[in-house]
């Protein structure tokens, strides 16, 4: 998964609790009413359902308060880094499992956590969702694309201003002098953002292609961040950066306006949907293997899906609800979705994406 817009973007309001190998946040007591505290204080009249996520997830606090209330439990939320490296400490820790539920796997590494057998049998209400993720409760999607800082470059059909560019209409003219040094991508190998990139280049170009043109493009002054968040905070040129393109996600400019600290009209950024540049990202969410708290997983899972919950997403998380005919924020409307220019993208394995960053490592970064 994914990093999106976090910590800036997201705001629901958690306590520290621990500090070990992951960080766990729990809801905190003074959210919840008096008769509630005094329950959750006698350690057998509640139970705790640990919950693992990527660090991007968010929802409100008022709504994690009431499942705690509704379900008698008390949750503690297990921030576990980025998706990819939550579902490493997942692995490693899976005959003593850090946590009952996970939320923040997609497909990008539905594979890798099969073959480790970390998942248990999962429910999903699948006829009611607009995606689903095969063995997990898909919970979100969205698009990695392209995004542009609007300064930088031409509009459509007006001759460029002083310092602009025409905005490039393929990856090939990406390859070309006239844009050398405007692309920043997060590292393939570190980030989930990154290596979704990747598989969209590899399903857009096929493998040998695929790797042609990222060679060109490092020839051509591509830029590789350790990560979303340096490439996005750091490198873009919106954030004051030497890049004017990056990869990032197709909700990035409904955010920007969001979170603009005077009115906007317009998004300083846009979505740059060339063919081949898209990745259409679905995270879910599962009960974990071990677990003794199945039950209390499950409803948790359920509540996720829930129209509440989906309701609340879009502007916390900044991704799509699955949930079919869920009002979408007006705000959205600055996030273009990217129609017919995704390439088909099954699920790889986790044994061929392996290959591909190893290659994709040779020609990037060494």
């Amino acid at each position: 998964m994914s990093i999106r817009f976090a910590p800036t973007f997201s705001f629901v309001r958690f306590v520290l609790c621990a500090m070990m190998m992951t960080t766990v946040v729990c809801i905190s007591k003074a959210q919840v009413p008096s008769t509630q505290v005094a329950s959750a204080q006698t350690p057998s009249a509640r139970a705790t359902l640990r919950v693992i996520t990527h660090d991007s997830f968010a929802v409100s606090a008022e709504l994690l308060t009431q499942f705690e209330q509704d379900n008698h439990v008390t949750l503690a939320l297990i921030k576990g880094g980025d998706a990819g490296e939550m579902l490493n400490k997942l692995i490693l820790t899976r005959a003593n499992p850090l946590a009952d539920v996970v939320y923040g796997i997609d497909k990008v590494l539905l594979d890798k956590a099969r073959q480790a057998n970390i998942l248990a049998p999962t429910h999903s209400n699948d006829t009611q969702l607009l995606r689903t993720l095969s063995g997990m409760a898909a919970v979100d999607y969205g698009w990695v694309v392209l995004n542009y800082d609007r300064a930088k470059f031409a509009k459509e059909g007006q001759k460029p201003l002083e310092g602009q560019k025409p905005l490039p209409t393929s990856l090939d003219a990406l390859t070309q002098p006239a844009y050398r040094h405007m692309l920043v991508v997060p590292n393939a190998a570190t980030s989930s953002t990154g290596r979704a990139f990747l598989l969209a280049t590899v399903a857009h170009f096929g493998v040998e292609k695929a790797f042609d043109w990222w060679r060109a493009m490092r020839r051509n002054g591509a830029k590789v961040a350790p990560n979303w968040t340096a490439a996005y905070y750091t490198d873009f040129s919106r954030n004051g950066g030497a890049y004017p393109i990056v990869v990032s996600y197709a909700s990035s400019p409904a955010a920007e306006v969001a979170f603009s600290k005077k009115p906007l009209t317009e998004s300083p950024t846009a979505n740059l949907l060339l063919k081949g540049s898209v990745y259409e990202q679905i995270e879910g969410a599962a009960v974990l293997a071990e677990t003794t708290e199945t039950i209390l997983a499950q409803k948790f899972i359920d509540f996720l899906q829930s129209k509440a919950v989906q309701t609340d997403l879009p502007t916390q998380m900044w991704m799509w609800p699955v949930l079919k005919n869920v009002a979408m924020p007006a705000v959205f409307k600055h996030a273009q979705s990217p129609k017919n220019n995704a390439s088909n993208q099954a699920i790889i394995s986790a044994t061929v994406q392996d290959q591909w960053i190893k290659r994709w490592l040779d020609v990037m970064t060494h």
